[in-house]
This record gives C-alpha cells, structure tokens and sequence, in this order.
C-alpha cells in the first residue's frame, strides 16, 4: 500500500515556526556503538554517547533573525515530518556560526541537545 514517508514536513525552535526549504535531518540516537575486531573474530562493540541533533536548511524571510538563532542554547527544538512522526529535542543550541547562501536565499541551521525523543 501507498503511503506518505517523505515530503512536507516543519521545523519550531521554541514554539516559532521557521521557514524549511530542504535538506532536513533528524538524528534522535543518543548512543553509537563500534564494533571491535581482533585478528581471529570479532571481539565485541564499544558504546559511546552521541549527541542527537536536527538540521536543515532554513529560507531567509524577514522574520528570520540570524542574531537571533546564533544566541539560542537550552532551547526546544521541534521536528514534524511527512511520515507523521515528530520529533522534540531538548536542551538544544545553535552550534556554529551560520552561513548565508544568498544565491539560494537559506542558511543551514543545526542544533543538538541533551534528548531527543519520538513523540506518539
């Protein structure tokens, strides 16, 4: 059966809505394991801690303040996709000086945070 998995989707930091054009990604996993090899067979994996982020390419309206997005930390980051999933992270900042791309009109936004958690 058909059904939607990719498409329109919406980005919130702090409840405001920000203008999404593509490029959107959301990695809630908050671990990464590696596995370790030895000379004769695998001997096991290492888990570590990663920090979850979102990310994607935001429109430069005027309602958008790059100032503004530079400053955040401790924010609530909203990510609502096409498939109907969302996803919330928590704790979020802005983690780099942001580039302006004013020949496609967007700037790439990232932030990672504490947790990021599907909601149902």
């Amino acid at each position: 059966m058909g059904q939607r998995i990719a498409g329109i989707a919406y980005f919130y930091v702090d409840g405001t809505q920000y203008p999404l054009k593509g490029n959107f990604t959301v990695s809630p996993s908050n671990i990464e394991r590696a596995g370790i090899p030895g000379q004769d067979y695998v001997h096991g994996f290492a888990e570590n801690p990663k920090v979850p982020f979102i990310e994607g390419d935001v429109s430069l309206t005027q309602e958008v303040s790059i100032e503004l997005l530079m400053t955040l930390t401790n924010s609530t980051v909203q990510a609502d996709l096409a498939n109907g999933k969302s996803y919330v992270l928590t704790g979020a900042w802005c983690t780099a000086a942001l580039e302006l791309n004013t020949k496609d009109g967007q700037t790439r936004v990232r932030f990672e945070g504490v947790d990021c958690d599907e909601v149902v």
